[in-house]
């Protein structure tokens, strides 16, 4: 508990605020500690669970004769580096991290039954104004929802979705010669995120595999990933990691990895100024008997098994030298060994992504102009690059057929008329994040697919390296489609966007099992 002699509210943390007779502020922080609720006996089988805050709200009510209200902030998250393109630029992140625990306060999400009185000696002591003040309920921080009690009612809770083990590498003693005969594909959180540590760890110990090659954007605490990649520098591979140490609230996280890599003779490069390594990839080079093979994974996650069990995404791991060639090519510009990579297949930002994707939209107003079939169907978090919104618009009116998955922020408004009508766009929101990238165009009759780490965001365009691939394996576009066909068609979790932004569901039935991420697990099976 503090008082106003001695305030420092910290970052993200829950508080209940008071205003004492003499107008000093009570401020009592609710512990991340412990759990937020408590569940009270009952007389009979029912179950009866309140918040902790409402405990801590009636003693202190009590004690003070005043009522308590909710209230979280949140400090300025930038480290403000003076000059990214001068001095040590893993020194200056280093360096500038402490600041963010006293950074100024940008934002109080506050109980919005808040008394006026309360409200303004709050933006007082925290220095803010009523455009940093969020109204919102009498509860914050919803993530602590993840502890809730367990229940005896099972109707209560998701069916269990046992993650599954990959047909074609569950039962391979060798890896690699399975990717060899096929390119693989891995759909998480559906299939197993061991078939990736798996491969990394064959790798860290194969007598044959000579080199690795890895970016780090997002690292567990404990990474079994990292502790591979240890593993391997050990046993005298040549191992390199670009660690981005720009990644918000994980930066001293992969600063420490990185430097465990380094302690163990790996090559570890850290961020560019000025741009983001948000690309997912893997580059393993190796040689038995005297036949050199290369192969590459490319993803739209993270090297990341916790995220891996609640984030959807794809991973591809090929051996087609199309491919791994040109993997090679992006890492050699993060080891700074190139400056302009040249690829034929790989969409590569900020170098080539934004073109490519232009003259295949392009290309289908050609092909729809001409009175052929022309399509454009794509699942991203976020759309928000204004020149490629106009530019599907463009597409739009020159008939070309539409159709968007898109999880988050979306600038594009569909159904209108004159811009916008040939556009049907839905979000998904379900028990796992959508956080998968596909972009299919029909390019007359011969389909183009790719997955990816880019949104169609200015940022992920331009001033991000991320990588895209094409899917050149029939057998996988098949299964994407299929996958993806299964999204478009959610009538349970499926909410449509429109201009008036209502996002109402396909359909009010809520027969939760008939959800896509429900029926994508089963086609898994």
């Amino acid at each position: 508990m503090t008082d106003k002699a001695q305030t420092f509210i910290e970052n993200e943390a829950l508080y209940l605020v008071g205003h004492l007779k003499d107008d000093a502020l009570i401020w009592v922080k609710i512990s991340g500690n412990t759990s937020r609720f408590l569940e009270i006996p009952t007389s009979d089988k029912s179950s009866c669970i309140i918040f902790i805050d409402d405990i801590l709200k009636l003693h202190l009510k009590e004690e003070f004769q005043t009522d308590f209200y909710s209230i979280k902030i949140s400090r300025d998250a930038e480290l403000y580096i003076d000059n990214e393109y001068s001095g040590d630029l893993l020194e200056k992140i280093k360096e500038a991290l402490p600041n963010r625990i006293t950074g100024q306060v940008t934002r109080a999400l506050i109980d919005e039954l808040m008394p006026h009185k309360l409200l303004k000696a709050v933006e007082k002591e925290l220095d803010i104004n009523a455009t940093d003040i969020i109204k919102g309920g009498a509860y914050h921080n919803f993530k602590d929802f993840f502890g809730f009690p367990k229940l005896g009612n099972k109707n209560l809770y998701f069916k269990d979705l046992t993650p599954l083990k990959h047909k074609e590498l569950k039962s391979i003693e060798n890896i690699f010669k399975a990717i060899d005969e096929k390119d693989q594909l891995l759909c998480f959180p559906y299939d197993s995120y061991d078939s990736v540590l798996n491969f990394i760890e064959t790798a860290a110990v194969d007598p044959f595999v000579t080199s690795i090659k890895i970016t780090l954007y997002r690292v567990s605490n404990d990474s079994t990933v990292a502790q591979a990649l240890v593993k391997a520098a050990q046993n005298g591979k040549d191992v390199f990691a670009f660690i981005e140490t720009k990644a918000r609230f994980d930066e001293a996280n992969n600063i420490k990895w990185g430097k465990r890599l380094e302690e163990n003779g790996a090559d570890v490069k850290y961020s560019y100024p000025g741009i983001k390594v948000h690309s997912k990839i893997l580059y393993i080079e190796r040689n038995e008997n005297d036949n050199p093979t290369c192969y590459a994974f490319i993803g739209t996650g993270n090297f990341n098994e916790k995220t891996a069990t609640i984030y959807t995404d794809f991973s591809l791991i090929t051996s087609n030298s199309k491919i791994t060639s040109e993997i090679l090519q992006v890492f050699q510009v993060l080891e700074r060994k190139l400056f302009l990579p040249k690829t034929k297949q790989l969409l590569i930002s900020p170098f080539s992504t934004r073109s490519t994707f232009e003259e295949l939209i392009k290309n289908e107003i050609k092909l729809s102009k001409k009175g052929e079939d022309a399509y454009i169907t794509l699942k991203m978090n976020s759309l928000q690059d204004q020149d490629m919104i106009r530019l599907l618009y463009k597409a739009n009116n020159a008939g070309v057929k539409i159709r968007l998955l898109i999880r988050g922020i979306c600038c594009l408004v569909p159904g209108i008329n004159g811009q916008s009508e040939h556009i049907k766009v839905t979000s998904i929101v379900d028990r796992f994040l959508e956080h998968g990238r596909i972009y299919i165009f029909g390019n007359g009759g011969k389909e183009k697919m790719y997955i990816g780490s880019a949104d169609w965001m200015t940022r992920n365009l331009d001033h991000r390296i991320e990588v895209i691939t094409p899917i050149l394996d029939k057998d996988i576009a098949f299964k994407l489609r299929n996958i993806l066909n299964l999204q478009l068609n959610d009538h349970i979790k499926g909410r449509l966007i429109d201009a008036k932004q209502e996002n109402k569901y396909l359909n009010t039935n809520s027969d939760s099992e008939l959800s896509s991420q429900y029926l994508i697990y089963k086609s898994l099976l």
